[in-house]
């Protein structure tokens, strides 16, 4: 038996034609939407605020004005996180579509993942795993909504209801820590198929098909796509995929926890990865909560500085507009300063001739990021540096969010499952769990022996893929070859990872190995601020961290080089 569960969304604000071309591009039994990230609760809190029957993906309710009659007509489940803040709303809005479409539709919802919210706190939400999705399958659900379940739960759950996996099973967590895997493999969609990859040449990835896992009873997977569709699947998109937004080896989550170094990948044939290996253990005794809160206002301007003296002219309208807080006794409780070199000598185009000088503040008091900065900046006009303009003027302050990572027992949170028919039925806690604790480091491989060396962008023999988690960054790196893994696991060290990204030098940096990925995982503390949000930095989500990391030089063994060419 096989269980084909297809993803349709990776981000609120996903292809909205994804959930047509997953139900009609080939076979599926369940099909997944992946609706939630940290950012998109503090726009849905954000949208409850304003009107109390909102709260969910409404981009998801468009969609099922399709997806509702083409899944009915193929016998495809239907399960997504697009509940939000508000899934019993969304249940509802859902009942009145199916009925307005003449669809018989069973519908059912996992909520009691929102906590009380304490002062100052917009959205405080628990994450859930599977078995409430699981439930209301059984149940007979054609739909189920959720509010903040892990991604990966979107997996776990229909693979439970499938092969009525339960506690009693001797590998029960082996089998789930496998859908764990395949989930976390599924959950942003194309990333997984060509998308967002290091090593996208020359594939045709201009339109990335969405994964598909077949999940088998034992908790194996094997990662595909539909035919026909664009991208491709194999060792290295699943292995970048694997890595992102993860830390050790240990990959923790309300099901189960899922050892990571103990996944083993093989290309079965093409866009076919087996996902094989996958030991499970119980999951800890608490839950993650993420808690969003406004933090303040924020606002910034981006002088262009062309031509010659950049560093100079970049100096003069820091004195000056620091010199206009200081007239207006206004002066914003943080002042951020960052001068992009993008310009280049001789430059053909004004464009290429031009450096940017971006200023951003903050403040809890919008009027200190509001009318203080227009005035400081605009006011410049005629006054400052040769070639003085911006991008565009600065307009009001605008409130920015702060994300922080809480954890509570799993028995605070209530974790109900309302049935299609209307019964809630509680689900509960894991009898049998475990603290987290490190894996201990793991042997290195064998060094290459001394070699001719190349100097070289890392990226040449390395692929890496980086994400945010709060104020979190990091930063996976793989190799293709065992020769490259033997030079990596040696070369690409914690010091040589703050050598090469000056921006890590004072923060903490850890370096989790995984030799059954032939990979290395950097885990930078703080690197975000208070999270995407807080835009604190340039790349707020640290999307392109492990390209600026590929992109710097080092010595490189020349055979390496030259068995890629």
């Amino acid at each position: 038996m096989i269980l084909r569960i297809g993803n349709a969304s990776g981000f609120y604000g996903d292809r909205f034609d994804a959930v047509r071309e997953m139900l009609t591009g080939g076979e599926l039994d369940v099909l997944t939407g992946d609706y939630l990230a940290e950012l998109t609760m503090l726009i849905l809190g954000r949208d409850l605020l304003k009107d109390p029957d909102a709260g969910y993906a409404r981009t998801f309710l468009r969609q099922m004005e399709e997806g509702l009659g083409l899944a009915h007509e193929r016998g495809v489940r239907i399960v997504a996180n697009a509940g939000g803040l508000n899934p019993a709303g969304l249940a509802e809005a859902l009942r009145v579509l199916a009925k307005r479409l003449g669809i018989p539709t069973r519908i059912g919802y996992v909520e009691g993942d929102r906590l009380p919210a304490a002062d100052g706190v917009l959205t405080a939400n628990a994450y859930l795993g599977g078995a409430g999705i699981a439930a209301c399958l059984d149940a007979g659900a054609d739909v189920v909504v959720t509010g903040r379940v892990t991604d990966a739960a979107l997996v776990t759950g229909p693979a439970q209801w499938r092969f009525g996996w339960t506690p009693e099973d001797p590998d029960w967590h082996d089998k789930l820590a496998g859908a764990v895997v395949a989930g976390h493999v599924l959950e942003c969609g194309t990333q997984a198929t060509g998308g967002n990859y290091a090593f996208f040449r020359p594939a045709d990835v201009r339109r990335p098909g969405f994964p598909v896992a077949e999940i088998h009873a034992d908790g194996t997977s094997v990662i595909t796509k539909h035919p026909g569709t664009g991208g491709f699947v194999d060792v290295g998109t699943v292995t970048a995929q694997l890595l992102y937004e993860t830390g050790g080896a240990r990959y923790a989550g309300p099901d189960a926890t899922a050892r990571l170094d103990t996944v083993r990948l093989s290309q079965e044939g093409p866009d076919r990865v087996v996902v094989g290996g996958v030991r499970g253990e119980a999951p800890p005794p608490t839950l993650k909560v993420g808690v969003n809160r406004l933090g303040g206002f924020r606002n910034e301007v981006v002088f262009v500085l062309t031509g010659l003296d950049i560093e100079e002219k970049a100096g003069l309208v820091r004195d000056q507009v620091e010199d206009a807080f200081e007239r207006a006794g206004s002066r914003p409780a943080e002042v951020r300063w960052e001068l992009a070199r993008t310009d280049r000598p001789d430059a053909e185009s004004e464009e290429t001739a031009s450096a940017l000088l971006r200023l951003v503040v903050r403040d809890p008091d919008p009027q200190a990021v509001g009318r203080a900065l227009t005035g400081a900046a605009v006011e410049l006009a005629l006054g400052s540096y040769p070639g003085f303009h911006v991008t565009a003027p600065p307009g009001k302050g605008t409130p920015y969010g702060v994300f922080e990572a809480r954890y509570v027992p799993a028995a605070e949170v209530p974790h109900v499952a309302v049935l299609p028919d209307g019964t809630r039925q509680d689900v509960p806690v894991p009898a049998r769990t475990r603290v987290l604790e490190p894996v201990p480091e793991p042997a290195l491989p064998v060094p290459l022996p001394a070699g001719p060396v190349r100097r070289a962008p890392l990226g040449r023999v390395a692929g890496a893929r980086s994400g945010d988690k709060g104020g979190d960054a990091n930063v996976g790196v793989w190799v293709r070859s065992e020769a490259a893994w033997r030079w990596l696991a040696h070369t690409l060290t914690v010091e040589r990872f703050r050598e090469l990204l000056p921006e890590t030098a004072g923060l903490t940096v850890v370096r989790h190995v995984l030799p059954g990925l032939r990979a290395v995982n950097f885990v930078v503390t703080g690197l975000l601020g208070e999270g995407v949000a807080s835009q604190a930095r340039f790349d707020p989500q640290a999307k392109a961290l492990g390209e600026w990391l590929r992109s710097r030089h080092l010595d490189i063994p020349v055979d390496l080089l030259e068995e890629l060419l």
